[in-house]
């Protein structure tokens, strides 16, 4: 109960740094987006101390762990992956074109017989 009471208030929190972005419409920009910031930055740190909010940040950790371990293509295995994409793209295109063609001819010429001049 009190860790979604603490989850409330962290809601709570961040809904009144987004008020104050709005209410403060007549002060500088700058002053507006520190209070969303200030909203945000107090709502995070409430919900740190919630359990959930710590098996969030837990994960979050765990995923940058788990992205730093991914290998990820070299420029010329990204640039050979994304040539054969268009080619296949280039390819699928002229089929679907020719089949669209080749269904109109036999449609419109040959069952309707409405020819083209």
């Amino acid at each position: 109960m009190a860790d979604k009471l603490k989850f409330l208030l962290a809601l709570m929190l961040v809904a009144a740094g987004l008020t104050g972005f709005y209410i403060l419409g007549e002060q500088p920009m700058i002053l507006r987006v520190l209070m969303v910031l200030a909203g945000l930055g107090a709502g995070i740190a409430v919900a740190w101390f919630t359990d959930p909010g710590r098996r969030f940040f837990e994960f979050s950790r765990e995923a940058v762990v788990e992205t730093k371990k991914v290998v990820w293509p070299s420029r010329k295995e990204t640039m050979q992956t994304t040539g054969i994409v268009f080619a296949f793209v280039l390819v699928m295109a002229i089929i679907l074109w020719m089949t669209d063609k080749g269904l109109e001819w036999v449609l419109y010429d040959l069952v309707l017989g409405w020819k083209k001049s």
